[in-house]
């Protein structure tokens, strides 16, 4: 498949996660969930999604929740998108945000020690 359909479908997928949560989830838990990006493998088999949350809970149990609602989310997904196929979803926690954060944050102590 072309590298500008995936990049099409990657988008779509994390618009469509994200109205799914925010309208249709009624934990607010999901609703404090922010989708960060898709990759969806070549044959659509899989896609994994990356998101982060401003909840103070662990990496791993906001992973485990995501799971859960996978299924959920990956029906509502099959009556926003028209693909062959929908993608079984599996999520991960984008540590990029804190990685960056952590970057600013010692940049920032060196600017204040000069």
């Amino acid at each position: 498949m072309s590298s500008i359909k995936l990049k099409r479908i990657n988008a779509e997928l994390v618009r469509c996660i994200s109205e799914v949560l925010m309208l249709e989830s009624r934990d607010p838990l999901m609703k404090s969930i922010t989708i960060t990006s898709a990759d969806v493998a070549s044959d659509l088999s899989i896609a994994k999604i990356y998101f982060t949350s401003l909840e103070d809970k662990s990496h791993e149990s906001l992973e485990k929740e995501m799971e859960e609602a996978s299924d959920f989310i990956r029906k509502k997904i099959a009556d926003i998108i028209r693909i062959r196929t929908i993608p079984k979803l599996v999520f991960k926690y984008d540590e990029s945000i804190e990685y960056g954060n952590k970057i600013e944050k010692i940049i920032k102590e060196l600017h204040e020690k000069e």
